[in-house]
């Protein structure tokens, strides 16, 4: 268990602007950061955070918090191990019991196979750096590629024996879980044995955006055609190879620094771009980039640059990327390196300058790129140029921003001598035939699925919409005492004989609610709203009054994510209606006003459940019972006039 002090010296520590921008690029806008929410697709940045309230918050999916809840949301980890991790990215120490081989085997699955990646790792590495196996063959592999040693120390490369089963035998003798060595993919099972997956191979691992060690890519180093030259790790519930890029742990804080993104094909040529002073570097681990690849590569740049080999066969079937880039709306350029290059080999014939500059100068947008490699062999051939053009504009039709599309669309006129116009009816049908195939889609997807029937509203339904209705007022008190607790409102002191105000007193919104509930009586139906208010009333006995990141950093999930919920706003008022001489109100304004509304809402809501209770038991009520029962009802009744003609009073002030 970690101490309380250590929890709130990891709130204290933990900006939520710097922990979301590990994940996220904010630009900032107004008195927040604004940016893509990583929890959904969208094209329109509504994921806020805001630095001084210590909370994010998305408008278009709901999702928000404090910088606990995001890892704990981003990473998939309990609040223990989203501590813990927010622990180790800020050094600071968390004094726990050492954990017994019991409580190792009741962690769960998922952070096992994290345990079991993160000791391949270690294991790989000192392999490599501390033996004289790995020292005369994984090292020397990478020295021949010009890697050095902080470059291998970087990118955690290691090396695993050449024998069937050195790394099985040394995680079982160190108590790892036989399950997990097979789970995660390091450990293959044959007729009973385990053996090692990556045996003889060089390792190169793969980190989740975190940091952690989520799989491998092991290079062989024989040269027998039969055996693969590279192997990757199997799919496991912390590694789905189509979500994410190789590099992208190193290379998140370049991309936002340069505004762009690199994305090569393999493992060694991140690394020796990487080195050779390109840090803004991905790579889609052999296989062509995937939805989801481009989509995590879009939280951090809207712009993507794909490096292709010069002698790349595959290069003209790659164009489906490109295009699923222009889909997601994001810029994209090209750079072919020379015939019988790759990034690797290029990279290391020039100086940090030279490839700088080299990228700059062959860089090109995709109309460039496709032109320049379909045009020579569509000269002369009408129908084949007619073809090349058609492709171009396909590409073009999938850009969302339409001001962006018919820059392109004059850009290709330009280059391929066509008038515009024709061009722009060749866009607006693939348009049509991209949108028609959209709606066959949708439509296939939810034919099969009935239309809910208009429901009847019985007395039943009736109850259910007056719970709601109460629980809407609660929630409403709660927001309040949440947003208002410290702040003071004023009430006149009158005197009844001489018929005026004589004084006037204060007091904290937090004394007045919870005095005015207890008084009357009132429980609260929803059971989060009842914990909740049951904390302000222990802490007003305590004479001490909770802040907004008491409950925001509250340890319980849902009154975290309820005081998220009533901080974050979507639009604020703007300082420059003051310079306009425009008087806004905001609800701290009228808080005087608010709270009364609400409060008596509340009341009135809770006295109209009592009535009916009352007329129900009048119903059922033996003879010696009714006048009690009756003289009950009308003071009820006498209550809820006072009451209502109270709330209009108030809503017409």
């Amino acid at each position: 268990m970690i101490p309380k002090e250590t929890i709130d010296q990891i709130f204290e520590t933990a900006r939520v602007e710097e922990v979301v921008g590990d994940f996220v690029h904010l630009k900032k806008k107004g008195a927040n950061l604004w940016g893509n929410c990583p929890f959904h697709n969208e094209k329109t940045p509504s994921f806020s955070v805001s630095a001084s309230k210590g909370i994010y918050k998305c408008f278009g999916c709901g999702k928000g918090g404090n910088s606990v809840n995001f890892i704990m949301d981003h990473e998939q980890m309990t609040y223990p191990e989203a501590l813990r991790f927010l622990a180790k990215k800020y050094n600071i120490e968390i004094e726990e019991e050492q954990q017994t081989d019991e409580q190792i085997e009741a962690q769960n699955e998922r952070e096992s196979l994290y345990l079991v990646l993160a000791f391949g790792q270690r294991t790989f590495s000192s392999n490599l750096l501390k033996t004289d196996e790995g020292q005369s063959i994984g090292f020397s592999y990478f020295k021949e590629r010009g890697f050095t040693q902080e470059t291998i120390e970087k990118f955690e490369l290691g090396y695993c024996f050449d024998r069937y089963d050195s790394f099985g035998n040394k995680a079982l003798e160190e108590q790892y879980n036989r399950k997990f060595l097979i789970d995660s993919g390091l450990c293959i099972e044959r007729e009973g044995k385990l053996l090692d997956r990556f045996k003889g191979r060089v390792m190169f691992p793969i980190h989740n955006l975190s940091g952690r060690v989520i799989a491998f890519g092991g290079r062989t180093l024989r040269s027998d055609k039969k055996v693969a030259k590279y192997i990757n790790s199997p799919e496991t519930d912390v590694y789905h190879k189509s979500n994410i890029v190789y590099g992208i742990y190193q290379a998140k804080s370049e991309i936002i620094k340069k505004d762009n993104c690199f994305v090569v094909e393999g493992y060694t040529d991140v690394v020796s771009l990487y080195q050779a002073g390109i840090h803004n570097v991905v790579a889609s681990s052999g296989t062509s980039l995937t939805v989801e690849q481009i989509r995590l590569v879009k939280r951090y740049t809207n712009n993507l640059t794909i490096m292709y080999d010069g002698d790349d066969a595959g290069i003209k079937a790659s164009f489906r990327g490109i295009d699923l880039v222009l889909e997601e709306g994001m810029n994209v350029r090209t750079v072919l390196f020379p015939d019988g290059e790759d990034p690797d080999s290029f990279s290391k014939k020039m100086n940090q300058d030279e490839l700088t500059e080299f990228i700059e100068t062959n860089s090109k947008d995709f109309i460039q790129f496709k032109t320049q490699l379909l045009s020579e062999e569509a000269k002369g051939d009408p129908i084949k140029m007619a073809g090349l053009i058609k492709d171009i504009i396909s590409s073009i039709a999938l850009i969302p921003d339409p001001i962006t599309r018919n820059l392109y669309v004059r850009q290709c006129s330009s280059i391929m001598d066509m008038d515009e116009e024709i061009l722009m009816m060749e866009l607006n049908r693939n348009r049509r035939k991209n949108y028609n195939e959209k709606q066959r889609k949708d439509k296939s997807r939810t034919s099969d699925v009935p239309l809910p029937e208009e429901p009847l509203l019985t007395s039943k339904s009736n109850q259910e919409l007056k719970k709601r209705d109460a629980e809407f007022q609660e929630r409403d008190i709660i927001r309040i005492l949440m947003l208002f607790s410290a702040k003071e409102i004023e009430f006149d002191i009158w005197d009844e004989d001489e018929e005026k105000v004589i004084d006037r007193e204060s007091v904290n919104v937090v004394d007045f609610i919870v005095t005015e509930i207890l008084e009357d009586e009132i429980t609260f139906e929803n059971e989060l709203f009842k914990l909740v208010f049951a904390e302000f009333a222990q802490m007003l006995e305590k004479e001490h009054i909770p802040s907004e990141q008491h409950f925001i950093n509250h340890e319980n999930q849902e009154i975290s994510s309820l005081a998220v919920n009533f901080l974050a706003q979507p639009h604020v008022v703007s300082e420059r209606w003051k310079e306009h001489n425009v008087v806004t109100l905001l609800e701290e304004d009228k808080l005087k006003q608010s709270i009364l509304s609400s409060l008596n809402v509340l009341k009135l809501r809770k006295l109209e459940k009592m009535i009916t209770e009352t007329r129900d038991l009048l119903k059922k009520a033996e003879e010696d019972q009714l006048l009690e029962l009756m003289e009950k009802l009308n003071r009820q009744l006498t209550v809820r006039k006072v009451l209502a003609k109270e709330i209009g009073s108030t809503i017409l002030k």
